[in-house]
């Protein structure tokens, strides 16, 4: 089965009304935030469906989005799942050139096959001092993707969205820290790399993208994942 047109025409509009997309109340960017990108590429990454089937027509068994996980060694965010991406460097033509050169870099990707559908408005995270541009894009030629650096990433892989949105699978990561408390979405996966938990920035992204998209079914926010070690 190939995935039908209107996830792709839903992104694309999605990216062409960018303006007036919001992923949560977040603090505004301090002058010393770093800008950054990451690479939301939908499309159908493999031959492998989905183990059930989404409620929204548009989101069909073969549809997935390209995750990695974070090598356990690194010193930010070790061990989470993320799209690929990373620092805006000083050869990069804006942030839309930055999300490519790094998902070919941590994942091996061919840019040549990446329909760029455009940036959404940058996120401010404050705990990281980054700005955060994601960039929507479509997989139009598939190409083979593998971790590239073990130093960089543990695992590459594709989650079917029909899957992120099964309300079994949904739930709540809880932070406390300095008598403060963080909720936010997660997702558990199931892929051939082994078992995953979407939470934080990467969560954030794809839960506000399915909202927008009316993709989202119905799920329970009293659940809560732990966290992993």
């Amino acid at each position: 089965m190939r995935a039908l047109g209107g996830a792709r025409a839903e992104l694309a509009a999605l990216a062409r009304n960018a303006e007036s997309f919001d992923v949560a109340e977040l603090p505004a960017p301090a002058p010393t935030d770093r800008a950054a990108a990451v690479l939301m590429l939908f499309g159908v990454l493999d031959a492998l469906p989905a183990t059930r089937s989404a409620a929204d027509e548009a989101v069909s068994a073969d549809l997935d989005v390209l995750l990695l996980s974070r090598a356990a060694t690194l010193r930010a965010h070790p061990g989470q799942v993320a799209f690929p991406g990373g620092r805006l460097e000083a050869g990069d033509d804006g942030p839309v050139a930055a999300a490519l050169r790094e998902a070919r870099e941590e994942t091996g990707l061919d840019p040549e096959g990446v329909e760029v559908l455009g940036p959404l408005p940058a996120v401010p995270l404050a705990f990281s001092r980054h700005v955060v541009t994601p960039v929507l894009a479509w997989w139009q030629k598939p190409s083979p993707v593998r971790v590239v650096d073990v130093a960089e990433s543990a695992a590459v892989f594709r989650a079917p969205v029909a899957d992120l949105l099964d309300p079994a699978r949904r739930g709540m990561t809880v932070v406390r820290r300095d008598g403060r408390e963080w909720r936010g979405p997660a997702f558990a996966v199931d892929a051939a790399a082994g078992e995953f938990l979407v939470w934080g920035f990467t969560a954030l992204l794809l839960d506000a993208v399915f909202d927008r998209l009316g993709w989202t079914e119905q799920w329970d926010r009293s659940r809560e994942f732990v966290l992993p070690m």
